[in-house]
């Protein structure tokens, strides 16, 4: 008797976060851009969508102007296809679709497209088992780029600024969630909130900090991101801080901030991957490629 051989099993689908804040300003691109390096370098396979039409993270990752000739636009106005936009990024493992100021065209322009919330969740679909992580870093708006983003991702990762408004602010963010979900995506969650530009010495950073705590509980990510000068002057180089320096406060606390993802994502039981990246190999690929840079 003949036994067929068994087929192999298809690789897990990428996790899609999106990263949202109706308020610019907050950090988003910057931890979009920060997380998303180190996760590659915990070696997971990753990949960035610019969905901004400032194109702050395609900058940060060290792509000029001039190299972004197919971007984000053309893959939801064109129908261009992910696999043919995706740029190496100065990572291993790590890639980007950029962004253009054309995109500000695209928020009118999807008003008469067919599908038009589901452009970004059908141009992922042939490459979600290519990827591990996939994030989505989205305009300070909630137009129909956001909402393309949140119809495409299985979770929200909120950058919050340690500011007065900040609660404000988050409530129409997640309002905004809900629609999503329960219109849209029945999938989508809340993957957490980050508080950003932390600083000690600010006795309003502390009240905030507790108060975004207080409502939020386990929501808010034990990691909090320090105000950093080396985090500020890092895109101005083309680099994610985690290759700028990565010894600074600024690029262990997103090296931590990955590792905290990774153990929820994994039950807290997971191993601390992203702290590792620092001593192990994974941290030498960061080194490898700072110098290469």
């Amino acid at each position: 008797m003949t036994v067929a051989a068994s087929a192999s099993p298809s690789p897990p689908s990428a996790r899609i976060i999106a990263l949202a804040n109706q308020k610019g300003g907050v950090g988003k691109t910057t931890t979009a851009v920060n997380l998303a390096t180190a996760l590659a370098a915990c070696g997971k396979r990753v990949l960035i969508i610019d969905a901004d039409p400032q194109g702050n993270a395609s900058t940060g990752l060290g792509i000029e102007a001039s190299a972004r000739r197919t971007g984000t636009y053309e893959v939801l106005i064109g129908g261009t296809p992910i696999a043919g936009a995706a740029q190496q990024a100065l990572v291993p493992d790590m890639h980007v679709v950029t962004a253009t100021v054309d995109l500000l065209a695209a928020e009118l322009e999807l008003i008469d497209q067919p599908r038009r919330e589901f452009r970004l969740k059908d141009a992922l679909a042939p490459v979600e088992h290519s990827y591990e992580y996939i994030l989505i870093d989205c305009p300070p708006s909630l137009g129909l780029l956001t909402l393309n983003a949140l119809v495409a991702a299985d979770g929200v990762l909120v950058p919050l600024q340690c500011e007065f408004y900040a609660l404000e602010g988050l409530s129409h963010l997640m309002q905004t969630v809900e629609r999503a979900r329960g219109t849209f995506n029945p999938r989508l969650q809340i993957e957490g909130v980050v508080l950003t530009m932390y600083d000690r010495r600010n006795n309003l950073c502390e009240l905030v900090a507790a108060d975004v705590r207080r409502h939020l509980g386990a929501t808010v990510f034990d990691t909090v991101i320090p105000r950093n000068v080396k985090v500020s002057e890092a895109p101005s180089h083309g680099k994610p801080v985690l290759l700028y320096d990565i010894r600074c406060a600024g690029a262990q606390a997103y090296i931590h901030l990955a590792s905290e993802l990774l153990r929820r994502e994994a039950g807290n039981g997971g191993p601390a991957e992203a702290e590792r990246a620092v001593d192990g190999q994974s941290g030498r690929q960061v080194d490898d490629a700072a110098d290469a840079v």
